[in-house]
């Protein structure tokens, strides 16, 4: 049964209008549920389910159970490379968003896909690995984190390509995933990437060695994230 879902892609906006953004369509996909509206994904009255597809400015962002100890800079050092900051409510520890970075907010009823939050975050890699295996590249999973991994369990090759971060509330998520594409990796080097100390991050540029088109990339994703969960497009 496919999963009715309202796809935006908002261009490039920054951090904290998105959140908000993202929160005020999460809150209402809430309300609707506590009201009873959502039954059955064939009812003519279902709340759909959106995603968003956004580039950042230079952010880094901290889950809740994240450690400050992780940003490797001051505020002013911050300032001047024209990044900001934020302590944020979904999982997971640091991580860094910017320009060639495709973010993508699901904002979805695992209720109705009749999955759990593990299942959901599994797709939501797997999704990710189809892309990036359609580059030629070798894409997996690592054990014991989250996220899209290159030679993941190859000590002193494993290199994170995308990160996975996200928040549940009676069975509704929002925040995603940050998948690298033309990113500007030099930002990592102010963080320890998702808390990791010993493991390297990489875009589809540097494995590939040439700039990649991102709205090609984004159809990619979007058309496996359709596959995986089996969404229908509809007009909002």
């Amino acid at each position: 049964m496919s999963y009715s879902v309202i796809y935006k892609d908002i261009g490039q906006k920054d951090y904290k209008e998105t959140w908000d953004y993202q929160t005020g369509i999460f809150n209402r996909l809430l309300d609707c549920k506590k009201e009873g509206i959502i039954t059955s994904d064939t009812q003519e009255s279902i709340h759909p389910g959106t995603l968003i597809f956004v580039e950042h400015p230079h952010v880094y962002t901290l889950g809740k159970s994240g450690s400050e100890n992780n940003l490797l800079v001051d505020f002013i050092q911050l300032k001047a490379k024209e990044a900001s900051f934020y302590r944020i409510d979904r999982g997971g520890d640091i991580t860094y968003h910017g320009p060639g970075q495709i973010v993508g907010y699901p904002i979805f009823d695992l209720e109705v896909i009749k999955i759990g939050l593990k299942e959901y975050i599994y797709r939501l890699e797997e999704a990710i690995i189809k892309t990036v295996n359609e580059f030629g590249l070798k894409a997996s999973r690592l054990r014991g984190g989250t996220g899209v991994w290159l030679d993941p369990e190859t000590a002193g090759k494993a290199r994170k390509i995308c990160a996975i971060g996200v928040k549940a509330s009676r069975y509704v998520t929002m925040h995603g995933f940050a998948f690298n594409v033309n990113t500007e990796l030099s930002y990592f080097n102010y963080i320890n990437p998702c808390g990791f100390t010993d493991k390297g991050v990489t875009s589809l540029e540097k494995e590939l060695g040439v700039r990649q088109d991102l709205e090609s990339v984004k159809n990619k994703v979007k058309g496996n994230l359709q596959e995986v969960f089996d969404l229908n497009w509809i007009k909002e």
